[in-house]
């Protein structure tokens, strides 16, 4: 597996996250090299991620975690990666769990693994969320979609150059990866992680997430069937 993954790194967009960066970066190190994309954060985030060993790349002004991404994409293909492993900078990733995306890698060489979470060990309004998304993206792309919206997975290199192309900058673009990925008919793979949440609030503003989902999810169904 170490010859077959050599050179995968670990992407983390991160913003605002000065009380978690650290950890999550030193816990990732452990496994791959770090890049960490700051996306226009005003804290230390930066600043901490660097001293825990990362690779920062500073966007400015906050653009968005799709435009972060691909910044990382850039910075890999750039670099001759065969593919990253993207993870989110809060601690909601068990960065120990990386070897299970290699691993899927490294047995079939999938361009995408995307992390399976347990939805019923989410907080009611994500579980909901996640749930009723699941279904519309899966019905949208004319398969089934376990799980749409973690940011815990493994990116090839083909799919991230083609992604470079993407104008989304939420999480919108984590859908239309999954869509991209169909109409290349490039593989992919799903792999159960753990579900952690610590009890934050959640971020989701229901009006407007119902509203850019709806979109996205059209677009996703137009990319997936060759519209």
């Amino acid at each position: 597996m170490q010859s077959s993954t050599e050179g995968i790194v670990a992407l983390i967009p991160a913003y605002q996250e000065g009380p978690r960066i650290a950890a999550v970066v030193t816990a990732a190190s452990k496994v791959l090299p770090v890049v960490v994309v700051d996306d226009g954060s005003t804290d230390d985030t930066a600043a901490l991620a660097e001293a825990a060993g990362a690779t920062v790349l500073r966007q400015l002004p906050n653009a968005g975690k799709g435009v972060a991404l691909r910044a990382g994409f850039r910075y890999a293909l750039d670099r001759g990666a065969p593919a990253v492993v993207t993870l989110d900078a809060d601690g909601q990733h068990d960065p120990a769990e990386i070897p299970l995306f290699l691993a899927a890698f490294a047995s079939s060489r999938p361009e995408l693994v995307v992390g399976k979470r347990q939805f019923a060990q989410m907080p009611p309004i994500r579980r909901i969320s996640n749930t009723i998304g699941g279904w519309a993206v899966s019905a949208a792309v004319g398969r089934a979609v376990p799980d749409n919206q973690s940011g815990f997975r493994l990116v090839g290199r083909t799919l991230m150059r083609r992604l470079l192309e993407s104008d989304e900058a939420g999480f919108e673009f984590e859908v239309e990866m999954i869509a991209r990925c169909i109409a290349l008919g490039l593989p992919i793979e799903w792999v159960p992680i753990r579900t952690i949440y610590a009890g934050e609030p959640s971020h989701i503003r229901p009006l407007t997430h119902l509203r850019e989902f709806a979109r996205v999810t059209a677009k996703a169904r137009r990319i997936a069937r060759g519209g």
